[in-house]
């Protein structure tokens, strides 16, 4: 692990100068950990030159997959340390905006229940940069509608939710009937929360596969708000998973989808991860 640590300094600095300052280490002592470290490999992790430093394709491959594993590794030493001195644990939560604040608490109550001892704090962040936090360390667990795989990162769907439309409190629709069918809101200009993203492309599907082609797709200005309140006026719908009735949003009210339809919450996090937290989702997948 010490060697795999030196090796991610490097890869990430591209100067083994910059590294060696870093780690606190002579660069002669550095260098001399990556030859050891490609002889134990059997492997060149980088191509070196008196001006430049670069990755082999070994080099970016042992990056990608080592960079959680130090993570990891991190995690279990920290968690370990503190439950040997009786510290409150800490485990933190990056949840997207496509999954509100209420949705986050409800996914994390058995777990706050059966682990009172744990401390959860959630966070917003963009889905793209969940990723990077959960390799950085910076949370333990993501929460999103759809997440891709990464190298050194698990996915799974822990959760399926009731997909419901949010309309003006004026719109037609909005007090003639207790369910809406999508093909209806064909006069209508879907709110999405972005202009490219997995989540965006799912709704279309959704409303695609059902007969509905939107008059307009456009984004909501006001970015990180609850999702309903992206309607703003009565040409205009956007599909939640608030509960049906008031939303609590002035002039938006909440109206069920016939027939129904629902959409994942996806849960991602690094392999190997010794988080609590982590080993719950992970046994409820």
């Amino acid at each position: 692990m010490r060697k795999l640590a030196h090796f991610v300094a490097v890869a990430e600095e591209l100067n083994f100068t910059r590294a060696a300052e870093r780690l606190r280490m002579s660069q002669q002592a550095l260098s001399t950990s990556i030859r050891q470290f490609e002889r134990e490999l059997d492997a060149t992790l980088f191509d070196r030159s008196p001006h430049h430093v670069s990755l082999t394709e070994a080099g970016q491959a042992l990056l990608e997959s080592g960079r959680p594993l130090l993570v990891a590794s991190s995690s279990a030493i920290e968690r370990t340390r503190r439950i040997a001195h009786g510290e409150l644990e800490v485990v933190r939560v990056g949840r997207t905006p496509a999954i509100t604040g209420e949705e986050a608490t409800i996914l994390l109550r058995g777990f706050r229940h059966s682990h009172p001892e744990v401390e959860v704090s959630v966070e917003q962040h963009w889905p793209a940069d969940l990723p990077r936090l959960l390799v950085g360390g910076e949370i333990d667990l993501g929460l999103a509608r759809v997440l891709a795989d990464g190298d050194g990162l698990m996915t799974r769907t822990v959760a399926n939710q009731r997909l419901r439309v949010a309309l003006w409190e004026t719109h037609p629709l909005a007090a003639a009937a207790a369910a809406v069918r999508l093909p209806q809101l064909e006069d209508d200009t879907l709110v999405v929360w972005s202009q490219k993203s997995g989540y965006r492309q799912l709704l279309l599907e959704i409303c695609r596969r059902a007969g509905l082609e939107p008059r307009d797709v456009v984004v909501n200005p006001l970015q990180g708000t609850p999702p309903v309140t992206a309607v703003t006026g009565p040409g205009e719908f956007a599909l939640v998973t608030a509960p049906a009735g008031p939303s609590g949003a002035p002039g938006v009210i909440v109206v069920e989808i016939e027939p129904p339809v629902h959409v994942p919450v996806a849960a991602m996090w690094l392999t190997g991860s010794t988080s609590p937290l982590v080993a719950a989702f992970d046994g409820s997948a």
